[in-house]
């Protein structure tokens, strides 16, 4: 039994992903793309249609740690829109942003609720120094390549609903 979960594990994880990718009005040099979950009961949920699609293999990947969700991309494939969902009150939200080139990165959150209780919390460089807290939008300057990520999750300065969908744009 416990062979057959663990197969059923790998064979999830192993699996390749593809995303939707267009270009826009407003970043006509820069491709969109629509990140969805690793759960193939929602797959076609929580991606945008985009017309005119043309695929690009990704390292997309999503996992639950106890109270975290790490979502792992690679920093070419932004801008892009992930959306998730926190179902519990003290879950956390680490975007693991790999090979990020870029001397800025922007985003903001649009959670379902609007009175809900999410926000920008940290950032992690790629030297391994930490900034923050923010708010529901981020713009911070880059001075090393790397992997960098994004922390979300509820203030605890605020009130509010801490359960529920969101969506993060980055740029």
């Amino acid at each position: 039994m416990r062979y057959a979960i663990l197969a059923g594990v790998f064979l999830l994880f192993s699996c390749t992903k593809k995303e939707a990718v267009s270009e826009t009005a407003e970043h006509s040099d820069s491709p969109v793309v629509t990140v969805p979950d690793n759960n193939p009961d929602t797959l076609t949920e929580g991606v945008v249609p985009i017309s005119e699609p043309e695929t690009k293999p990704t390292d997309a990947f999503r996992v639950v740690e106890g109270n975290k969700i790490i979502k792992t991309i690679n920093g070419d494939m932004i801008p892009l829109k992930i959306h998730d969902e926190f179902t519990g009150d003290q879950q956390e939200y680490v975007l693991k942003i790999k090979n990020f080139n870029g001397n800025k990165i922007s985003g903001k959150i649009l959670p379902e609720n609007p009175e809900m209780n999410i926000r920008f919390n940290q950032i992690k460089l790629a030297n391994g120094d930490y900034d923050g807290p923010f708010g529901r939008e981020i713009s911070h300057d880059i001075k090393q390549k790397g992997e960098i990520w994004l922390i979300v999750s509820k203030s605890n300065m605020a009130s509010g609903e801490t359960k529920g969908k969101f969506e993060i744009e980055l740029h």
